[in-house]
Parts: C-alpha cells; sequence; structure tokens
C-alpha cells in the first residue's frame, strides 16, 4: 500500500501548484494583473458570504500571516471590504466588493468549465467519487496525526 499512497502525496502537490498555474492562465487572459492566483482562490472560497478571517484559518484554507498578508493586498486593490463586528469588536468581517465578486464569478465560470471538461458520464462520476472519498480519509488521518500525534485507526 505505500507506493499509491506516495504517489498520492506528489500528486496532490503537483495538482495544486498546476491548479495555481490555471488560474494564473486565467488571470491573463482576462488582464487581471493586481491580483495573484491565491488571492483568486481566497476570493473564490469567500464567494457571496461575509467571514471573518479567523473562519478562513480554521477551515484550514490559510495560515495566519498569509491570509492576512493576502487580504492586505485585495482590501487595498479593491476586491474586499472589512469592517469590525458590532457584537465583537476584535473580529473583522470580509465581503467581496462588487469588484472581488466579479473576479470571484469568472473562477467559478472557470471552475464548472474545468468540471465539465472532465465530462459527466457515470464512470467518470464514480472515479471522483472515490477520489473524493481517498481524499477525506488522508485528510482524517492526517488531522488524527496532529491532533494525537498518531494516525487513529
Amino acid at each position: 500500500m505505500g507506493q499509491p499512497y506516495f504517489e498520492i502525496i506528489r500528486l496532490i502537490e503537483r495538482l495544486h501548484r498546476h491548479f495555481l498555474d490555471v488560474l494564473r492562465t486565467e488571470l491573463r487572459r482576462r488582464g487581471t494583473e493586481d491580483v495573484n492566483a491565491v488571492q483568486a482562490l481566497l476570493l473564490y472560497n469567500i464567494g457571496e458570504n461575509e467571514v471573518v478571517i479567523r473562519d478562513l484559518k480554521d477551515r484550514g484554507y490559510y495560515q495566519g500571516s498569509n491570509v492576512s498578508y493576502n487580504i492586505k493586498g485585495l482590501t487595498e486593490c479593491g476586491y474586499l471590504t472589512q469592517e469590525r463586528s458590532p457584537h465583537d469588536r476584535r473580529s473583522v468581517r470580509l465581503r467581496l466588493t462588487d469588484k472581488g465578486m466579479e473576479l470571484c464569478d469568472a473562477v467559478r465560470a472557470l471552475q464548472n468549465d474545468l468540471s465539465a471538461a472532465l465530462g459527466d458520464d457515470e464512470a467518470t462520476r464514480q472515479a471522483l467519487e472515490g477520489t473524493v472519498s481517498t481524499m477525506l480519509r488522508l485528510e482524517r488521518t492526517w488531522s488524527d496525526f496532529v491532533q494525537y500525534g498518531r494516525p487513529r485507526r
């Protein structure tokens, strides 16, 4: 079982880098030069929601300094607004501006096109569902290791 596991690890890393290349290509095609691929993905993950920075970190999308740096840049370029929560003054709520929503919609359209390119037949659907199941098992195993110091069985 070791070899497939190691191949999956290599693929995860390589696919993530390649997906960022896809986003960079789309940003260039659109003439968007004030946002990088990671920031475009951040906008996509926020979407139509109003989120607290802590939520982005807690969901495991981003690490602290990385998310703060990118949020600052996106706010300065007019893609995000930030406002203090009226209930918790320490908490900052993020919302996409119209400009941010436009880019988010473009990334969503790209995702839909890429998904459609894979096909919609039963075999593809089953293969993707199996992949999702495997990835979720990996995530649980790694989370258990981080939390308990060893994977649970």
